[in-house]
């Protein structure tokens, strides 16, 4: 049945297109292994000004349409294109007044979220159907993405059931929902009978996008089997939304992200100056000492173990947990690398430690693509602290390079990364379950001294580089949910 499937994925971010976080990761990655099994895939975004138009061939499609917006026509055009060297199909709705800003989410001036954020991705969602109507091709199902898409779905199940297009909506992340005032519901188009306590467009007394997007949907899926069970289970994981989704769990699945290993392999991955693999690993020394001179670091550090995260800076990472340690990771004499953005404490703390400890932390407060990537391959551990992780995909990138993840046992965490023991030459990385500084240090002092062991490292770093993190078992099961979204059509 792949064959004849025919999908939409609709995302706020795509990677090369337009990235912030992993949502791009996934929406750029999983169409391929799709294609390859004979699934009919494509992908519709936003056309942000950020986005290189001329680099990726986009181009004006002639299809331009109105979208009402609370009695407003606001104008749209389709502009389409491809991904790079794959022939799969991504369109782009134009809108200069919504899209044509510096940022994505955020506003780069202020690092605040733009105040029009709910209207923006409303409009949107509202085109998605405006478009494909025009374009002439129709899904059989569309599978939208976070709350920024989560009206997708309910336009289909409420306004269109003609149509007969089933919906997969995959929670990327819960925490954020999409949570705006009732007058939104002018922008969605939806009369206020639809806004009563308990109802899906009602929660505490807001509108909330997500869990339109969780009811209206044939299937809901998160992004790791832990996660999935973490977010029903635990208001901690669930945000107030764990009783919607413990009523929809015959429904609600979780399949592991994969990683593009066409990007993310260090065999041939071309951002760093050498390559390597698990057989011969003198390129991961070389990488490391490349790594050292790009950030300013000394060379004498080349011997010592190099601690890494690229993260954004938010609380959900861990990161009260990392910085109040950091003298104790100074202290046994390790050197810490760190590139990301975020929350505006975090960036002034990691900027204090360059200045305080200069031969020992480096901190590039930003997003280089190339970095990450020379991060990772030099790097001798990477920190994910994680207060929770739906999946999280660097402690997979991390293991690709035989740089081995120490990670607080949750959601996609607790599924790929197994603890390791030395002398049963057993495990993957280390793991440890309380949320405190103390066991966080505990795991960092495990590996430090697991490093000290020469032979032994050298087969933790081959059985993490084992580790079969691709795309495909999960592209299989993706379009397993799918032909069961198909089924559920209607009912």
């Amino acid at each position: 049945m792949s064959e004849s499937l025919k999908v939409l994925l609709v995302s706020a971010e795509a990677f090369p297109f337009a990235k912030v976080g992993g949502l791009a990761d996934v929406a750029g990655s999983l169409p391929k292994p799709l294609k390859e099994r004979g699934v009919d895939i494509r992908v519709m975004l936003p056309l942000y000004d950020k986005i290189d138009r001329e680099a990726y061939g986009i181009a004006f499609s002639g299809v331009e349409f109105p979208v009402d917006m609370a009695g407003e026509a606001v104008p749209a055009r389709l502009f389409c294109g491809k991904f790079p060297n794959e022939d799969i199909p991504a369109y782009f709705i134009e809108c200069p007044q919504f899209f044509g800003r510096p940022g994505i989410y955020t506003d780069p001036a202020t690092g605040e979220a733009y105040p029009d954020d709910a209207e923006r991705f409303v409009f949107f969602s509202k085109a998605v159907p405006e478009a494909l109507a025009r374009l002439g091709w129709e899904p059989q199902v569309v599978h939208a993405n976070d709350y920024q898409t989560a009206l997708v779905p309910a336009i289909y199940k409420h306004r269109l059931p003609e149509k007969r297009v089933a919906s997969l909506f995959s929670i990327h992340n819960l925490a954020y929902q999409g949570r705006f005032e009732p007058e939104l519901l002018d922008y969605i188009g939806w009369g206020r009978e639809h806004f009563y306590p308990m109802g899906p467009f009602e929660f505490f007394g807001k509108i909330n996008l997500m869990k339109i997007g969780i009811v209206s949907s044939d299937i809901i899926n998160t992004v790791s089997p832990t996660y999935a069970v973490e977010i029903q289970s635990d208001p901690e994981f669930g945000h107030g939304l764990e009783g919607v989704l413990r009523s929809l769990s015959d429904r609600l699945f979780g399949v592991l992200n994969g990683i593009d290993q066409t990007v993310w392999n260090p065999k041939v991955d071309r951002d760093i100056p050498y390559n390597f693999d698990s057989e011969d690993l003198s390129g991961k020394r070389m990488c490391k000492a490349a790594l050292l001179k790009e950030l300013g670091l000394p060379e004498d550090r080349l011997d010592k173990p190099i601690l890494a995260t690229i993260s954004r800076l938010a609380d959900q990472k861990g990161f009260d947990l990392l910085i109040p340690i950091m003298q104790n990771i100074i202290d046994r004499d390790a050197t810490f690398v760190l590139l990301g953005t975020g929350q505006k404490e975090y960036e002034r703390a990691f900027t204090e430690l360059t200045v305080k400890f200069p031969k020992n932390v480096a901190a590039v407060i930003g997003f280089k693509g190339a970095l990450s990537h020379l991060i990772e391959a030099g790097a001798d551990m990477f920190l994910m602290p994680s207060r929770y992780e739906p999946c999280g995909l660097n402690q997979m990138y991390s293991m690709a390079y035989g740089t081995i993840p120490i990670v607080r046992k949750t959601g996609g965490l607790a599924d790929t990364v197994t603890p390791a023991d030395l002398l049963t030459d057993t495990g993957t990385g280390f793991v440890f379950e309380e949320y405190s500084k103390e066991a966080f240090l505990s795991a960092i002092e495990r590996a430090l001294r697991a490093y000290k062991d020469e032979r032994g490292w050298r087969r933790l770093q081959q059985r993490a580089m084992a580790f079969d993190s691709s795309w495909g078992k999960s592209a299989d099961k993706y379009i397993e949910l799918y032909k069961m979204a198909i089924s559920r059509v209607g009912r």
